[in-house]
């Protein structure tokens, strides 16, 4: 995958990136196998055009670090700006397992990110279509369930760029219709 955050002018978006890329270091994608740090670095370029904010830029590279690595909020915070720490808590789901079953932890989950700022419910957005499309794909039993919980999600969020939440609810419609 090309990754423009290598060399971005950015300190803190090349910095976001080796945080990222040395935090997920050694998990892979389920399904395709392929570096989990893909992940983040295509929903990065995802939101790139929507906001090329550097702050946003580096939050979508670690919006999933606190959520699926041994790397704390607090350890977030001694590395980035907090502007970026306050959106990847808001992306972090905050259920846990003792917290019943899947239907009432997505439903903590989805409460949460409603309640995120513009620019990380943009970052959710893409991180969505990232995801909807990949378990679609290679998923077709998990997948009606997934893309549930997602059209529902999405159509709580509302505080995103317009257009990309245009496009994930596009995509979710032409994937729900789709087979599986």
């Amino acid at each position: 995958m090309t990754n423009p955050f290598s060399r971005h002018p950015s300190l803190v978006v090349r910095h976001a990136l080796a945080i990222a890329t040395e935090a997920h270091d050694g998990q892979v994608r389920r399904y395709t196998h392929e570096p989990f740090v893909s992940h983040p670095i295509a929903v990065a370029n995802t939101v790139a055009p929507f906001h090329g904010d550097p702050l946003v830029l580096a939050a979508a590279l670690l919006h999933d670090v606190v959520e699926d690595t041994p790397v704390t909020a607090a350890d977030l915070a001694r590395e980035m700006p907090s502007s970026v720490v306050r959106m990847v808590l808001s992306l972090t789901n905050p259920s846990t397992p003792a917290d019943g079953e899947r239907a009432s932890r997505k439903r903590i989950d989805h409460d949460h990110v409603a309640r995120a700022e513009p620019r990380a419910q943009t970052i959710k957005y893409a991180d969505v279509l990232h995801n909807v499309q990949s378990i679609a794909r290679h998923d077709p039993d998990f997948a009606p369930t997934y893309l549930a919980e997602k059209i529902s999600l999405i159509g709580r969020l509302d505080r995103g760029h317009p257009v990309l939440r245009r496009r994930v609810w596009h995509c979710l419609v032409e994937l729900t219709a789709g087979p599986f």
